[in-house]
């Protein structure tokens, strides 16, 4: 694939029967454009000027090859595959949703495990945004060798969507999940390493709680130190909360869902450390910070670390930018995804 072949990529993401609108990455999306940013598997459309569509005959009028997202109980993707088939476009599926405990929860009914099975053996390939789903994919159809794991692509290249600030304007720890009932997210062990962080340091604690009452009073149990504890109450566009972001030393959790990394995505936009968690960018970008094949103790120890020296944030932030852009960029993926598809011919 050569880089002019490259340049002229162009990948329509379809997802089928879901409530995101259609839209067009026809050009560099500016900060707030465009009803959904250019992040997750919108990244891919944008990346690749392509589009995002969530009708099927909008998505074959792009006449383009199409990544589509499987979703709910795989039906409309099942029709929007033999749709597509029948027009005569180059199709790779993906799972919408692709953390391990994701994937459990979306096959564990027979007959969506069965419309997934059919719906790989018809597709020209798939696309996994985390390595083990990588596995899955080929494991579940043996004969596919078209499988590859791409990630999801961030704009790092674009200085539109650089949030970073001085380092003299930061403060704190950035709690960076969310949900108390998914036991692979960690959430309450994170809490504690925050509180933990926040006693030996002083710097104080952000947490994101959307889901009201319930969750304050669970954080009250906590018991933070005094004035240590802030709350985010409210959804906010995505450049407001890459602002917030960006008013932190560190993003700190500890998930082990093995999902594609938006938390790590978020920091490499606002150029803070990424501590702990086992997702995908998170395991590109941030390696020497991840939390895979490390202890909770081993996380907590990097982290305070990285609280009391600036140079070493520095560091680290640089490191994960340099990879970002080799991995991760919109340049970089939209390679990945023409070299991908490249292999399927003319269609």
């Amino acid at each position: 694939m050569t880089s002019q072949s490259a340049d002229d990529f162009r990948l329509t993401v379809l997802n089928p029967g879901g409530r995101d609108p259609e839209q067009q990455f026809h050009h560099p999306l500016a900060l707030g454009e465009g009803a959904h940013p250019p992040i997750n598997f919108h990244g891919f459309a944008a990346c690749t000027l392509g589009a995002f569509h969530r009708d099927p005959r909008r998505a074959i009028a792009e006449d383009t090859p199409v990544l589509l997202l499987l979703r709910g109980d795989f039906r409309d993707s099942e029709r929007a595959l033999s749709d597509l088939k029948k027009h005569g476009r180059t199709v790779a599926v993906s799972l919408k949703e692709t953390g391990l405990h994701q994937i459990a929860q979306q096959l564990c009914e027979r007959r969506k495990l069965s419309r997934f099975m059919k719906i790989l053996a018809q597709a020209d390939g798939c696309i996994a945004t985390t390595p083990e789903a990588a596995e899955i994919y080929q494991r579940t159809r043996w004969s596919l060798r078209r499988v590859t794991f791409i990630p999801t692509p961030y704009p790092i290249e674009d200085q539109r969507w650089d949030f970073s600030m001085s380092p003299n304007e930061q403060s704190g720890i950035l709690v960076g999940t969310r949900e108390w009932d998914v036991p692979s997210r960690n959430h309450f062990a994170a809490l504690l390493v925050a509180r933990e962080l926040c006693e030996a340091t002083g710097e104080p604690v952000t947490v994101v709680n959307l889901n009201g009452r319930k969750e304050e009073r669970l954080l009250a149990q906590l018991k933070f130190p005094e004035g240590k504890l802030r709350v985010i109450e409210k959804r906010k566009a995505y450049p407001d909360y890459l602002r917030d972001v960006a008013q932190h030393k560190i993003v700190l959790h500890l998930d082990r869902s093995h999902v594609p990394g938006q938390v790590a995505g978020d920091a490499l936009l606002t150029r803070i450390a990424c501590v702990g968690g086992d997702g995908a960018i998170e395991r590109i970008a941030f390696s020497k910070t991840c939390g895979e094949g490390r202890t909770i103790t081993e996380i907590t120890s990097m982290a305070l670390d990285l609280l009391k020296s600036a140079d070493l944030r520095a560091a680290i932030v640089a490191e994960s930018q340099q990879r970002a852009l080799e991995r991760l960029s919109f340049q970089a993926v939209r390679s990945q995804l023409a070299t991908f598809f490249a292999q399927f011919g003319e269609r």
